[in-house]
């Protein structure tokens, strides 16, 4: 993203026209909420912040302690491309403060602008990447959501049996336009099932790019009458949306990923064996509805914890890839995760590794997908629903470690109220529609 001062803010904002600008920010799921203000109260937010009811936004504030403060981060204006040419809307992501000046503890950017100078520290920076997947579907007369699919291709088939061709590129062009990058967009497996990959950058503004992703493609499906679903497991007999995240780690400019054949340096096996040995206990964060884990074992996406090179029926994959796009990239979560806190434990996760200097465990080469049951049973697997998730993270003293207490309270608390309604429903599959496929 563009590097703004205050000073070129202000200027920028006199000069093109800015009518409204959106103060955004994330609640503890990752859900993106925001205030709109006038041109007039820019310099206000800056200097003072503009203050909102804590208490209204699920897992914040009680009623009794209720202001909380959004000071925008000058470095993230970005236009709204969908909003008029005249009169123009820019949207600022704020970090969030207490009337005191304070960093709000409940603030997933700042926890993870945290773990992102402890790694600095410790003599690394990350790079992170992610890919995308979400379903188009069709919108019934009245305009609300179907589950019918927009079209019925398949994985990298082109128009006309792809027919989000259009809806992708009009997301691609708008991200560019507000100065995100992305890199590769194409039909996924399932009927109606699309793909978007971003370029590397820091972790911070990855997280970023993520939340404005879902923000354009949701407002973009709508545009174009369709609506976009990123539930993990929208359909029993297709593939699940996954969020493939891609990481580096880079020292002195350098990737330390950067192998000759199937050798690795020793600190990347350690950060990856960093991230196998936490992924059961991080689950709930990855993985964040009942219905993630209904993905989870099928259509490539992961079940065990193990890895390997190229195979994608593994927790990790190493991708056939040179240079300085060596990577490893974690395959199990999916888009619903709120991705400030996701990356935060996965790069905690990682700096234990290294300071542990935990030894890489052998690569698993088979398709797990098409094996016998005897053939994996030394292999640990992930959860295999969200309360197991809840329990193993609400047992673990690095999620203790890695996130501040207020964060993990709210969230598994949520999280243990969402399986509760569903453990209580007697018809499951209508109350997962009702906690989540208008949200997600």
């Amino acid at each position: 993203m563009n590097d703004y001062t205050f000073r070129e803010v202000m200027q920028y904002v006199s000069e093109n026209d800015v009518k409204f600008i959106r103060l955004a920010f994330c609640d503890i799921f990752g859900t993106q909420k925001n205030i709109s203000i006038m041109p007039r109260e820019l310099s206000r937010a800056f200097e003072e912040g503009i203050s909102f009811d804590a208490s209204s936004i699920r897992g914040f504030m009680n009623i009794d302690q209720s202001d909380l403060l959004l000071f925008p981060d000058p470095t993230t204006l970005s236009i709204l491309p969908w909003r008029p040419s005249q009169g123009r809307v820019v949207r600022f992501f704020c970090d969030i403060k207490y009337p005191n000046g304070t960093p709000f503890e409940g603030d997933g950017r700042q926890v993870l602008r945290q773990a992102q100078k402890d790694l600095k520290q410790l003599g690394y920076s990350a790079k992170i990447g992610t890919e995308c997947e979400f379903y188009l579907l069709k919108q019934d007369e009245d305009g609300l959501p179907t589950k019918i699919p927009h079209d019925t291709a398949s994985y990298l088939d082109i128009a006309p049996l792809d027919k989000g061709e259009n809806v992708r590129r009009q997301i691609c062009l708008t991200l560019e336009e507000m100065n995100l990058r992305p890199e590769a967009s194409h039909h996924e497996t399932g009927p109606g099932q699309n793909e978007i990959d971003f370029a590397y950058d820091s972790a911070v503004a990855s997280a970023d790019n993520l939340v404005t992703f879902r923000g354009v493609v949701k407002t973009l499906a709508s545009v174009n009458g369709l609506y976009a679903s990123f539930m993990p497991k929208l359909f029993r007999d297709h593939p699940g949306n996954g969020l493939h995240i891609n990481l580096s780690l880079f020292q002195h400019g350098e990737n330390v990923f950067r192998s000759s054949g199937e050798e690795h340096s020793p600190v990347a096996e350690s950060f990856i064996m960093g991230i196998l040995t936490r992924c059961y206990e991080i689950s709930a964060f990855l993985n964040p509805l009942v219905n993630s884990y209904e993905r989870l074992g099928s259509y490539e996406a992961p079940h065990y914890i193990t890895w390997s090179h190229q195979n994608r029926s593994q927790l990790i994959r190493i991708p056939a890839s040179h240079g300085i796009n060596q990577r490893m990239e974690l395959r199990s979560p999916d888009p619903c995760a709120n991705p400030y806190l996701a990356f935060t434990l996965l790069i905690r996760a990682g700096m234990e590794g290294i300071e542990r200097g935990l030894k890489l465990c052998d690569p698993c080469n088979m398709n797990l997908y098409d094996v016998p049951a005897s053939m994996v049973r030394e292999y640990d697997s992930l959860p295999n629903t969200l309360i197991e998730a809840i329990r193993a993270a609400e047992n673990s003293d690095f999620v203790k470690r890695a996130l501040p207490q207020k964060i993990i309270d709210a969230y598994l608390s949520a999280k243990t109220s969402e399986w509760n309604r569903y453990s209580d429903a007697s018809d499951k599959s209508s109350m997962i529609d009702s906690l989540y496929f208008h949200s997600y």
